[in-house]
């Protein structure tokens, strides 16, 4: 017993998913610098057919009815976008949509209200065409996003922002979100750049820790002053110990707000525990960023994969975080980016976090105890 690590629970428990990504095309018409798919305009291989992605939604809402979120690529490319929407809806399924905004226009917004889409999400990563752009690697993508926030104040269709980061647009961060919040946005979600699919290639574009943490910082004081926009740090497991940090400075008690689409938990890194990623082959990924399968949905159950998986209840056991996340007193509530531990640590995912600059008190006990 008293050689358990902070945060153990025991026995890893697989409780029920709670979000669930669902890449349902790898086509895109952007080719944007950090996709984790790295999506183009090729024809899909993989993907699931009509009939197979029914019973993927079949199996979902008999065994978790999760939040379901149609990912790409692209899925406005999927002709069968909404039937798929309807179908989920039908079901009793929450069904959003993560869209990059481009493709649409009146017609679109008329089948996410028809469908019954309950939250859309709208890519932006610059607050001016020529910064927006260059990331999404395409001319016109900023006015599409514009034209696309402008169709949903009409049509009166709810919608969030994400926005992604790396040392090219850094410096445009608060201005990304004041625009965020000026387009009628619900939610602001601030992405921090992991490495894989096409990011792998843009290692030397990765903010650096000393600005990692000074970033989560701002967010966490301007978090406190915000009353109409819910704002969350995405892929930034370690905002959990900087508001424990800062609001016992402070001395106040930190709640953070949650959308009902959202896990509903805060905590830091969800991969696997609350949430997953079903890629276009069918693939059971523990986030949106992970290179590593848990399983392939044509070959096992989603429930088998979840509650079977070696890599899934890894993810869930604590007592084998390794490095300074593992003797960390935040653990539980930060965890680390597991995804970046694998990209960065040549698939080890239960490395420490390689973007935290934190130093564990645990671990400086052990250094001033050592005599050499």
């Amino acid at each position: 017993m008293g050689s358990e690590k902070p945060g153990s629970t025991g026995e890893p428990q697989a409780g029920l998913p709670k979000w669930i990504a669902w890449e349902i095309t790898g086509r895109c018409n952007l080719h944007c610098i950090h996709c984790r798919s790295s999506s183009d305009d090729s024809e899909d291989a993989g993907e699931f057919t009509g009939s197979e992605a029914r019973g993927l939604i079949d199996q979902l809402a008999d065994y978790a009815s999760p939040v379901l979120v149609l990912s790409g690529g692209e899925p406005l490319l999927r002709e069968d976008c909404f039937d798929l929407v309807r179908y989920g809806t039908d079901k009793g399924l929450r069904m959003c949509l993560a869209t990059n905004g481009t493709l649409v226009d009146e017609g679109v917004c008329e089948e996410i209200r028809a469908s019954g889409i309950r939250m859309v999400s709208l890519s932006l990563d610059g607050s001016r065409p020529e910064i927006h752009d260059d990331f999404r690697q395409q001319p016109g993508a900023f006015e599409g996003v514009m034209r696309a926030a402008s169709h949903f104040r009409r049509f009166e269709i709810p919608f969030l922002v994400n926005s992604s980061f790396t040392k090219r647009n850094q410096e445009d961060i608060e201005n990304v979100y004041r625009l965020a919040k000026e387009l009628g946005a619900k939610a602001w979600y601030l992405f921090m750049i992991v490495p894989t699919g096409r990011a792998e290639g843009a290692l030397d574009e990765l903010i650096s820790q000393e600005d990692y943490e000074k970033i989560l910082h701002w967010h966490y004081h301007q978090e406190q002053e915000e009353t109409e926009l819910l704002m969350r740090p995405t892929c930034a497991p370690h905002y959990f110990r900087v508001v424990r940090q800062e609001s016992k400075r402070e001395g106040k008690k930190w709640k953070q707000r949650s959308l009902a689409f959202a896990t509903g938990v805060s905590k830091g890194c969800l991969a696997g525990q609350h949430i997953a990623l079903i890629d276009r082959f069918g693939n059971v990924r523990p986030c949106s960023y992970f290179s590593e399968a848990a399983g392939n949905l044509r070959e096992q159950s989603f429930r088998q994969i979840w509650e079977e998986s070696a890599l899934l209840n890894n993810l869930r056991d604590f007592d084998k975080y390794e490095g300074k996340c593992g003797s960390c007193e935040y653990l539980r509530v930060c965890g680390g980016c597991r995804a970046r531990a694998a990209a960065l640590n040549e698939g080890d995912y239960l490395a420490e976090e390689p973007f935290c600059t934190y130093v564990p008190i645990r671990s400086v006990k052990d250094e001033k105890a050592d005599p050499t």
